[in-house]
């Protein structure tokens, strides 16, 4: 038979308590932080001083469980009949499994059954983070979680119900949300209830059956890649904007504007334009020739947003990963550089190293000792990077992130495509993001004739097909030009001593089928592949190269070093060295 009981606790002896002597008992007397008079008894600690002994509010039930092993459970019950009430309840229970009637996991369901729902998901999401699940995959699973509770109106665990789930997916569909959304809330779901059969809070996971949304039946958001000669006036965008906004001359009104615009806060600025950005930023150097260093805070300023593309589109990085790294992660010396990725960084969380061109590496180099010069308000010890480190000026820069990566990146990608006169979206419905850098990226690896298996490595895919169907443009690659490589195939038989020399000519004046087979030995006519890719001196005038920083680069490296070998885009008769 089991039995119900409170639990006592010990606590040191306050200051100030009165010690007493009652019937053979100690006591000790106080007052606590409300003013209100206390007593307890009293006990000797292991150490040998007073604590005083304090008894639970609630009972404990204590019995022996279906595998006969004495177990104590908190009742949660003030009460001694609601707590014996209990324990009857968890005595039956342990019956039924000594009867066979019910399993040991059964048994240890039953016990989460009661508690609220949002208990579950908060011990899921410690679960999540015990794992080092990602900071912003933990908080879209718990936002997952509790949206489908609200919706369902699931408040416990016996709620959880594969009807509800589906009538609300149908719900969503028609309300317009996307098969991609719809698969994330599946997955969330279907990794909870997973987790509750491992830990014995539920029997059997119903939800891990229900099949997926088709995505690609239903795509919400398809990136483009972009061309060489797009990324070039971005970046040249990206170069001069932030200081040409200070340099921009007011628009032209008409007559009723004029009148109405004549305060300055009135004032309508023309737009920034690709042909006219280098002018505006002279007008801006000129009108900040007052203030130096404002107009050298602009200039470093677009410095780095046009390498934060420039390295976004050579090495593939992702926006978080680009913003975790730092300078002392980076290798910019010798023949081979290179940039290591935390794998606590990385999104598949394995870790990697990247290769860097020689001429992004320069660039780095150029930018990280322009960055890091000492002025008066730093420590004059603080040296450039690339040389030796010494003391804690020269640790903080190396520890220092290698971008400012701005949250609204993709807004300023935005302004700078527009300045550029660079359409968002093609006459596909194909956007440009951030994230599609790293689609043309992909794209410019296959147009220069990197391998696919060469191209997954760079791009750091588990599966060949992410690289060649989803991060390779097949509009930017030049399939009509591949057509030139074919052989030349006639209908028109004009030769038949030609037609001899292949061995076919005599089967087809013959009118009788012959009756041995044909002798081996005739020769055969080689065919020859013309080579129509060439170069001249006018088309490679059509592209000239940005400088991103005032260090001079002349040799262009393969996009990834030590991958590929080279480049160079082949195109009908064209050969360019990207960026």
């Amino acid at each position: 038979m089991g039995t119900v009981f409170k639990k006592t606790f010990t606590k040191p002896l306050p200051a100030g308590a009165e010690v007493f002597e009652r019937k053979g008992e100690r006591f000790a007397r106080w007052v606590d932080a409300k003013g209100k008079k206390r007593t307890a008894p009293l006990t000797v600690g292991n150490d040998g001083t007073d604590r005083i002994v304090f008894e639970s509010g609630t009972y404990t039930a204590k019995y022996r469980d279906g595998s006969d092993v004495v177990c104590e459970t908190a009742t949660g019950c003030r009460d001694a009949d609601a707590a014996r009430a209990v324990l009857g309840d968890l005595e039956r229970r342990s019956e039924l499994v000594k009867a066979g009637v019910m399993t040991v996991a059964q048994d240890a369901v039953a016990d989460h059954q009661a508690g609220p729902l949002f208990d579950h998901f908060e011990a899921f999401g410690h679960h999540l983070h015990s794992k080092e699940a990602g900071k912003v995959y933990r908080e879209n699973t718990d936002r997952y979680l509790k949206k489908l509770a609200a919706d369902c109106k699931w408040a416990k665990l016996p709620d959880l119900n594969r009807v509800d789930f589906e009538r609300w997916l149908v719900q969503q569909t028609a309300a317009g949300m996307s098969a991609r959304s719809r698969n994330a809330y599946r997955n969330a779901l279907v990794a909870f209830c997973n987790w509750c059969v491992v830990n014995h809070r539920l029997t059997v996971n119903a939800f891990s059956t229900l099949g997926r949304a088709n995505e690609k039946a239903d795509p919400r958001r398809q990136r483009r890649a972009m061309t060489e000669a797009e990324l070039m006036r971005l970046l040249t965008v990206a170069r001069f904007r932030p200081l040409a906004e200070y340099g921009r001359e007011r628009a032209e009104l008409d007559e009723t504007e004029a009148a109405e615009s004549l305060k300055r806060s009135k004032w309508k600025k023309s737009p920034l334009t690709f042909d006219g950005i280098e002018a505006a930023a002279e007008r801006a150097r000129e009108r900040l020739k007052d203030n130096p260093a404002f107009k050298s805070k602009l200039e470093l300023l677009g410095r780095e947003r046009a390498l934060i593309y420039k390295t976004l589109v050579l090495t593939g990085l992702r926006k978080g990963e680009l913003a975790s790294l730092t300078a002392a992660k980076l290798s910019l010396e010798g023949q081979l550089p290179y940039a290591v990725l935390d794998a606590a960084a990385e999104k598949n969380g394995g870790g990697s190293t990247i290769p860097l061109r020689a001429d992004l590496a320069a660039d780095l180099r150029a930018w990280l000792d322009d960055r890091d010069k000492p002025t008066a308000e730093t420590n004059p010890r603080t040296i450039p990077f690339g040389r030796e480190i010494k003391r804690d000026a020269g640790k903080e820069a190396a520890a220092k992130p290698l971008f400012t990566v701005p949250a609204g990146l993709v807004r300023i990608l935005d302004r700078d495509m527009k300045a550029a006169g660079i359409e968002k979206r093609d006459e596909r419905g194909r956007t440009v993001d951030v994230h599609a850098l790293r689609h043309s990226f992909g794209t410019l690896l296959s147009k220069g004739g990197v391998s696919p298996r060469t191209a997954q490595a760079a791009m750091r895919h588990s599966k060949l097909d992410l690289t060649m169907s989803v991060y390779t443009d097949p509009k930017l690659l030049d399939v009509a030009g591949a057509m030139d490589c074919l052989p030349s195939l006639s209908l028109t038989v004009t030769q038949p001593e030609a037609l001899k020399a292949t061995g076919t000519y005599d089967l087809l004046s013959s009118p009788l089928a012959p009756t041995l087979a044909p002798t081996t030995g005739k020769p055969g006519l080689s065919v020859s592949f013309p080579d129509t890719l060439t170069t001249t001196d006018h088309d490679l005038d059509e592209f000239r190269s940005i400088a991103i920083s005032s260090y001079a680069v002349n040799a262009k490296d393969p996009l990834t070093t030590g991958v590929n070998g080279s480049i160079e885009v082949e195109a009908r008769g064209r050969q360019l060295n990207f960026l």
